[in-house]
């Protein structure tokens, strides 16, 4: 059985060790499964540059942690202003 107190090794791979920069995002879902798209837009093309597929519940505690820390960083820094959206739609529609 699992200790839950024991820390989990995280490893990464020699040819991910860098981030993508995104700045666009679609979402699918489905019963079972969350899968965001992660896209690098440069008019007038873009690219996707990451997939995330997760379960429903892994999906809610993400948020979670995402709003937690908006609201820490605009406690810090200030309130942020969401960025529009493209005017048309781009790549693919779900």
């Amino acid at each position: 059985m699992e200790n839950p107190n024991q820390p989990v090794e995280i490893k990464i791979s020699d040819n991910f060790a860098g981030g993508e920069y995104a700045n666009g995002m679609q979402s699918v879902s489905s019963k079972d499964e969350f899968l965001l798209t992660f896209l690098n837009i440069v008019s007038p093309s873009g690219r996707v540059c990451s997939k995330v597929i997760t379960s429903p519940g892994h999906f809610k505690r993400m948020v979670a942690v995402l709003n937690d820390s908006l609201k820490q960083y605009e406690d810090k820094f200030g309130i942020i202003e969401a960025a529009e959206s493209p005017k048309k739609e781009i790549g693919f529609q779900a």
